[in-house]
């Protein structure tokens, strides 16, 4: 079983964030995300939101997302492939990794949240050494083509951009 930390789960994996609200996975492969739904409702979960699996009396909710699509964002390409994820732990039967730093931007400025907006922007400070901030505008772009609201999330990452210079991240 491979699953890839994505949102908020993924930036508290990065030691970007200290907690999140919800647990977010990606699930890349079909056969596999279908074996774990099937696995939590033996659990006692229950489908909450269109993603969203949540148990009786429990707080949290598990956001499972299928192949390369986040919430509804589709990655360009499977978070599976190389550098397009790094690894946290393999166990036996099940492998834990993080989504890359520019597929997880991609993801969630595509969101566009005020939560989502600030989570790129502590992981753009944090880790700015290791984001090329020119690779990032390409993917975005390149990732918008096939936005239905493409104006929109274009209109999402000229903000960041503007935010970054202004912070002197971009064209370091």
């Amino acid at each position: 079983m491979h699953l890839i930390a994505c949102g908020g789960t993924a930036m508290t994996l990065l030691g970007v964030k200290s907690s999140t609200k919800d647990v977010d996975f990606l699930v890349p492969d079909e056969e596999e995300y279908w074996y774990l739904i099937k696995i939590i409702e033996q659990l006692g979960y229950e489908q909450k939101t269109g993603s969203g699996w949540e148990r009786a009396g429990e707080h949290y909710i598990f956001d499972l997302f299928k192949g390369k699509r986040v919430h509804t964002t589709e990655l360009l390409d499977s978070p599976l492939e190389n550098e397009k994820h790094s690894m946290v732990k393999e166990f036996s039967y099940l492998y834990i990794g993080v989504l890359n730093y520019y597929d997880l931007i991609v993801s969630k400025l595509f969101r566009g949240t005020g939560v989502d907006f600030e989570d790129c922007l502590m992981l753009a400070r944090n880790k700015q050494d290791e984001i090329d901030f020119k690779i990032l505008e390409e993917r975005f772009r390149e990732t918008a083509q096939y936005e239905i609201a493409e104006q929109r999330v274009l209109g999402n990452l000229e903000h960041f951009v503007r935010v970054l210079k202004k912070e002197g991240l971009y064209g370091k």
